[in-house]
């Protein structure tokens, strides 16, 4: 399937990812979304209050005010007229807003859709519910990020459980873990190679970080922060997290904050906006998944199967496969349930190793997919990847000729 819009070439941006407690860690997502949307569309010659007529904000950390969303978010960032939804779906936010922006178009309901997701994983708000019928009069209260990586309520249990259980079910190894550790971390060196090219064709370098009041500039940086580099020696020497498991902290993903940005148009307005008219990012197929409690990891592949279907392809007949990988268990379990080379799967890196803001992941994930496929020439690929509640959503997309 061909879906009847496109993302113009260029036209999208992602922060570099901050370590949570980072350099981002007092900036308010919302509006740290807008002050760089603002600069990025600046960069390209978008007015945005002339170029879209539908938006979609996407977060899964709520922040002060976030209530008015989508609506405010355009208000900030110079398009007062500018409406659509705010969406929230933890960790398959990026391809969830993506799919809305493209059903607005696709319906002919708008021509242009700014797609933004952001989140911050620092300092996550503390929620209290009153219930002036509990005990004394109190109520419940819940840390939003903490509590939420810690405990599924239908469990109950924490994130690195599905990963445990996973791995304990398709006999997936510490060692083996740790081997995909040291080579998607070799692969996002490729992305720092000749003073971080790859990440220059969509990110903002050196990267401008703006002091909470968005009037001085607080700290400089030359790409994503808190990166680890691990050693097959330092890995080797780490323990699992749970007793008898095998998913050690070397094997899986930090907390980030930061936030990314993608246009969806029509075929002929893409063209006006894009950086290369003669190359489209057409979209292909979408797809959607849920498995059985506490196997997060494994919803990937139904998911993927799912969008390869409505594109009208096989896992062959794909050039390149981006996953969200908060554990090494995910791309382990994708490449046997698929048959194809983990080794080739997420050049210039992927979320196992740049982090997890959870909404702006998925959507920088499919801008590096994009770039990935223009750098080879051209070609299809996929992004899949699990969120919470044992779910995933997964995107197809082709980089080609404009025709």
């Amino acid at each position: 399937m061909n879906w009847p819009c496109e993302i113009p070439y260029g036209a999208y941006w992602s922060t570099p990812f901050v370590r949570w407690q980072g350099s981002f860690a007092l900036l308010h997502s919302v509006e740290f979304a807008a002050h760089v949307a603002r600069g990025e569309l600046a960069r390209r010659g978008i007015d945005a209050a002339q170029a879209f007529d539908h938006g979609v904000l996407g977060f899964s950390v709520p922040q002060k005010h976030s209530f008015y969303g989508l609506p405010w978010l355009a208000g900030l960032i110079g398009a007062p007229r500018l409406a659509g939804p705010t969406l929230m779906q933890a960790c398959a936010t990026g391809v969830r807003t993506l799919l809305a922006g493209a059903q607005e178009v696709a319906a002919g309901m708008a021509g242009c859709s700014l797609v933004v997701t952001c989140d911050r994983t620092s300092n996550g708000p503390h929620l209290y519910y009153p219930n002036p019928r509990g005990p004394g009069g109190t109520g419940a209260a819940e840390d939003w990020v903490m509590d939420n990586f810690g405990c599924d309520p239908l469990g109950p249990h924490s994130m690195l459980a599905t990963a445990e259980n996973v791995a304990r079910r398709h006999g997936i190894t510490t060692a083996e873990q740790h081997e995909v550790v040291l080579q998607r971390e070799a692969q996002y060196a490729d992305a720092l190679a000749g003073g971080a090219a790859f990440l220059k064709r969509f990110m903002t370098l050196p990267f401008e970080v703006p002091a909470p009041g968005y009037r001085k500039v607080a700290a400089t940086l030359e790409g994503d922060e808190g990166i680890s580099r691990s050693t097959p020696e330092g890995l080797a020497a780490l323990k699992p997290v749970q007793p008898g498991g095998s998913v050690t902290f070397g094997g899986q993903t930090h907390p980030a904050d930061g936030n990314a940005a993608i246009v969806v148009a029509t075929p002929a307005r893409a063209r006006e906006l894009s950086r290369d008219p003669k190359i489209a990012v057409r979209l292909l197929g979408f797809g959607q998944a849920r498995v059985e409690l506490a196997h997060m990891p494994e919803a990937t592949v139904p998911a993927a199967e799912r969008a390869l279907t409505q594109a009208g392809l096989a896992i062959g007949q794909v050039d390149l496969v981006k996953t969200h990988n908060p554990f090494a268990v995910n791309d382990v379990y994708f490449a046997r349930a698929t048959g194809i080379d983990w080794r080739a799967m997420n050049p210039y890196g992927c979320s196992l190793v740049w982090g997890h803001p959870q909404a702006p992941m998925g959507t920088r994930a499919i801008v590096e997919l994009i770039e990935a496929l223009a750098l080879r020439g051209g070609g299809r690929g996929l992004f899949t990847g699990c969120a919470a509640g044992d779910s995933a959503m997964a995107v197809v997309l082709e980089v080609g000729d404009a025709r």
